[in-house]
């Protein structure tokens, strides 16, 4: 069975994220087969919120070098999180 906590992988700490916490947006790192629904549920079990909406992002890996190889990181799923009005997830 999967968790809150297999749907959500972290929350991302940039200085966009930081900016956006103004205007109640968050944004978290999350796994690549979660459903909106799923990403809503799972933020509201976890930090104990109202969740507005979700919109996310496929984010494709980027092309590595290494020596005479070339790979790709891995793709990932980001999801913008908009809480309602009053509510605040508290960061550390």
């Amino acid at each position: 069975m999967i968790t809150s906590y297999d749907i959500i992988k972290t929350m991302l700490r940039t200085e966009k994220s930081t900016g956006l916490e103004k205007s109640r947006q968050y944004i978290f790192n999350v796994a690549t087969a979660a459903t909106k629904i799923e990403i809503k549920k799972a933020v509201e079990g976890i930090y104990k919120v109202k969740v507005q909406s979700v919109n996310v992002t496929n984010v494709p890996g980027k092309k590595k070098r290494v020596r005479q190889r070339i790979g790709y990181t891995s793709d990932w799923k980001k999801a913008f999180v908009t809480l309602k009005e009053g509510s605040k997830i508290e960061v550390a």
